[in-house]
């Protein structure tokens, strides 16, 4: 979704949330699961890069994640979050997918979970 589609849903988040007499975070039901779907393809994107070593893509899709973990921190789910925040990409596509066998991994220096 492109940076135009973006601004057109945040005027509608607002166009609701306003008469409604709540704050956007009250319509996070709608932006939300928007998010999600811009940060998985965002994360595909980058995949595929990181592939074709594509450092302009790369680099481009990165900023996007930083972005969206910055605007969506308080209400993305703190597994997600989790794994924005370590760069743990793979993982934050399966927790998109709906996988639940996600591989226990080493974070933050600690020995992984046997």
């Amino acid at each position: 979704m492109g940076r135009a589609a973006r601004q057109v849903w945040r005027r509608l988040g607002s166009e609701i949330a306003n008469p409604l007499k709540v704050g956007n975070s009250g319509i996070s039901f709608i932006i939300i699961p928007l998010m999600e779907t811009e940060i998985k393809a965002a994360l595909i994107s980058l995949l595929s890069a990181i592939k074709r070593t594509d450092g302009r893509v790369i680099a481009e899709e990165m900023s996007r994640l930083d972005d969206f973990l910055v605007r969506g921190r308080a209400n993305l789910h703190p597994q997600l979050v989790h794994f924005l925040e370590r760069r743990s990409y793979a993982k934050a596509v399966m927790f998109l997918g709906g996988e639940t066998d996600i591989p226990v991994g080493a974070c933050g220096g600690r020995p992984a979970k046997s």
